[in-house]
């Protein structure tokens, strides 16, 4: 856990912050490419290939196993052989199987790919925020991450672009192609970055078991803390996927052509930008639950009026304020995991917690396919997701700890 008392020794970086933001930061913006263009590409297959929404939902379903299976595997191993050597692994992995994607012909060749370019992304992302939060100074610490995070924003935005102007004129395979070939520039500079500080002094990390470190995350100790995460990553992760990955699709269906449903979702993406940015400034002056609770809150309501909107005008508004809200609510749970825990077993809680969200990505774009397919309208499958949401932020404000500012063990 965390403790109140300021430490003595504190990181020594060999790297700038800014750069560290930087090259985290790349990687991390290929990445949301790649999930972006998932959300596009599955409009793009559900006509190319006459997929039923069912077999749509599975798409980003096999995308979530992954990556619960990666979250879970690279985040133990990071606690074991360093946060960079994690980093690399995961960006290599998904990095080969997204630009395979693109030559496959066959539903069942296209999911297996994607489970693998989702172990790459799971792995990556708790083990990523965790490096920044290890390797910068407690009072900038939340700040730094949340910014972290708003590389996401950009990449989807880079997606949605390429989406609108790649996929109808030259397909959903140049697109895949295009989010693959840069992940190669953001390897080469992984080559410069440091592993982290407090990794690195904490030798006895080596010495310990995986089974170990998982026994640490569930002690009295840490309990409630791991609790809490735990509720928290899967309602949002759920709700997330179970929305975002359905944009594109939830547009066409509302009587929207491919191109205009792909520009709305683009300029609904633009709001991300300014949710981060205002995250980033209220995790520091009011701390991680009020980011939390307020965005999450911000996230359900918009989630309730965008499922139930019958005008353009309404349609576009309130899928501006979910993308505001929610995305800003991503970046705290990125600053907010790592902080739960001491260097020690870090990276294993992290990735747990990210695991076990991952979980919930697996169900929230099933349930979209099966209750549309079922003759269900989509003002109540976002009124679910609106509940999920609540829970989460009920679990936050009675078993979550203020963590602002604190130095991490």
């Amino acid at each position: 856990m965390t403790t109140n008392t300021v430490s003595t020794n504190k990181p020594q970086q060999s790297i700038s912050r800014n750069k560290l933001l930087g090259v985290a930061g790349v990687g991390w913006l290929f990445d949301a490419m790649d999930v972006g263009i998932l959300s596009f590409v599955i409009a793009a297959l559900a006509a190319d290939w006459g997929l039923t929404p069912s077999q749509s939902g599975w798409i980003g379903s096999i995308n979530s196993i992954g990556m619960a299976v990666g979250a879970l595997v690279f985040g133990v191993f990071a606690d074991k052989v360093g946060r960079k050597q994690i980093f690399m692994w995961t960006l290599v992995l998904f990095s080969i199987a997204s630009g395979l994607s693109a030559f496959t012909t066959t539903l069942a060749a296209f999911m297996a790919l994607r489970f693998f370019v989702g172990m790459g992304l799971g792995g990556e992302l708790p083990v990523a925020s965790t490096l920044v939060s290890e390797s910068v100074e407690a009072k900038e610490r939340g700040r730094v991450v949340v910014l972290l995070e708003s590389f996401w924003a950009a990449g989807w935005l880079i997606a949605a672009l390429i989406s609108y102007f790649v996929i109808p004129s030259w397909g959903w395979r140049v697109a895949l192609l295009l989010t693959a070939i840069p992940a190669i520039y953001a390897i080469y500079l992984r080559w410069h970055l440091p592993d982290s500080p407090q990794f690195a002094v904490k030798a006895e990390s080596k010495k310990r078991s995986v089974v170990q470190n998982i026994r640490e995350v569930w002690s009295k100790k840490y309990a409630r803390s791991t609790l809490m995460l735990w509720v928290l990553w899967f309602t949002v992760v759920f709700s997330y996927y179970g929305m975002f990955l359905w944009l594109p699709s939830v547009m066409v269906g509302k009587g929207f052509d491919m191109i205009t449903s792909f520009k709305y979702v683009l300029i609904m993406t633009l709001a991300q930008l300014p949710g981060y940015f205002t995250a980033a400034w209220f995790i520091e002056k009011i701390g991680r639950k009020f980011v939390l609770v307020s965005y999450l809150i911000g996230t359900a309501v918009s989630a309730f009026i965008f499922g139930n909107a019958e005008t353009l005008a309404v349609l576009l508004t309130s899928g501006m304020f979910l993308s505001f809200f929610n995305l800003g609510a991503w970046g705290a749970l990125y600053a907010y995991t790592p902080e739960q825990y001491p260097a020690i077993i870090r990276g294993t809680g992290a990735g747990m917690a990210a695991a076990v969200g991952r979980i919930g990505g697996i169900f929230g774009p099933l349930l979209v396919g099966s209750l549309l397919t079922a003759g269900y309208d989509i003002g109540f499958i976002f009124a679910i997701f609106c509940v999920a949401i609540i829970i989460g932020v009920v679990g936050v404000i009675f078993l979550g700890q203020e963590t602002k500012q604190i130095e991490l063990e």
